[in-house]
């Protein structure tokens, strides 16, 4: 089960639909509907053309020779996939997608991105595709004939909270693609909240917040304020704002350095700026 309301978290979706999985003598409707659903979670979501589809490796599928594991591996070999996630981000981001899309999770671990990361460094990217798909983890949880599905929000796919946090970071609900539309864009999301094990906080569905790209914010000088704290407001649910107002998406990644003393007014100004406060937290 979730920790928390599934809707408010964004993965009702994910926890009230069944893994999709292969069984014999199936019709050739369900294998469409298995190789859309190995589409949907190989890619992180993200549509994919009929022109773009592999018509070769959907063959064999069907005819039985290659097993669902067999397919998801060809779909995260394929040059769709390279061009989409390899070819536009550097490693870390690449291994933290790579974690979603064939584990369903987040890193639990520095330990584990450095491991993978070397895989792509010493053996090549289809080396390190194996590694994924040949684990015990993915041979228990998924199978032979099992599509892998997003599970970080579960508490037996997770070895701490802290990677609770870290799946809602690459995870924002059921219609969030990988990439696009993500404000971290090919950078890293999770490379120093790994490192450091460092917790994020989790948005209601909607909204985001982004680890800001700078280090620990430090308060300067003796008594920046006449109480002498400084406190670090974490602010999300910012609309974007486009000139022509067409989108409405919600984005994030404010954070302000507030005295004590106008800890107050900068509260009811960022409510009435329509935000959403994270976390107050003093410096």
């Amino acid at each position: 089960m979730p920790f928390g309301p599934a809707s408010r978290l964004g993965v009702s979706l994910f926890d009230e639909t069944p893994p999709v999985e292969w069984v014999p003598g199936q019709s050739e409707e369900d294998d469409e509907v298995l190789i859309r659903a190995v589409y949907r979670q190989v890619l992180g979501n993200a549509y994919v053309m009929e022109s773009e589809r592999l018509a070769v490796e959907e063959s064999q599928f069907k005819s039985g020779a290659y097993s669902v594991r067999e397919f998801v591996r060809a779909v995260a070999k394929s040059g769709l996939y390279r061009a989409r996630f390899l070819e536009k981000a550097p490693h870390y981001r690449v291994t933290e997608l790579n974690f979603r899309h064939l584990l369903g999770r987040a890193p639990n671990s520095f330990d584990e991105m450095k491991a993978h990361s070397a895989i792509i460094d010493t053996k090549g990217f289809e080396a390190d595709i194996d590694s994924y798909i040949d684990s015990d983890e993915y041979q228990s949880t998924f199978g032979e004939n099992i599509v892998p599905y997003i599970r970080g929000y579960k508490t037996e796919a997770l070895s701490h909270m802290v990677g609770f946090t870290h799946t809602f970071q690459l995870v924002r609900g059921a219609s969030t693609s990988s990439l696009k539309a993500d404000l971290a864009g090919g950078t890293p999301k999770l490379n120093s909240l790994v490192i450091n094990a460092i917790a994020t906080p989790v948005n209601p569905a909607g909204s985001t917040f982004r680890n800001p790209a700078l280090g620990s914010y430090v308060r300067l000088g003796a008594g920046a304020s006449e109480e002498g704290k400084v406190y670090r407001i974490e602010v999300t649910g910012y609309r974007a704002k486009a000139v022509n107002r067409v989108s409405q998406f919600r984005r994030a990644n404010q954070v302000y350095l507030v005295p004590f003393n106008q800890l107050s007014d900068e509260y009811q100004r960022i409510h009435k700026q329509g935000g959403t406060i994270v976390s107050i937290t003093p410096v």
